[in-house]
């Protein structure tokens, strides 16, 4: 299984899983995004989930099509 490894913006403290899965590339588009997490192909922390704009936060693993993404904070220095 792939991994990626997605690096939080210092002013952010989560990021809406539909546009985390944009960003990685594993979605072409916000709406492919959506569609993805609606056709439950996307789990959060091993549990399916459902919400389309749940908050993700440093820490979270989040595995859809194969590919599991690991999402840290950025450092502070």
């Amino acid at each position: 299984m792939q991994t990626i490894e997605f690096l939080l913006d210092k002013q952010c403290q989560h990021i809406e899983l539909c546009k985390l899965l944009k960003l990685t590339g594993i979605a072409d588009s916000g709406g492919h995004g959506k569609q993805l997490v609606a056709n439950g192909d996307a789990t959060v922390d091993r549990q399916l989930e459902t919400r389309k704009t749940a908050k993700i936060c440093a820490g979270q693993v989040v595995a859809c099509h194969g590919i599991l993404i690991r999402v840290v904070a950025a450092s502070s220095a």
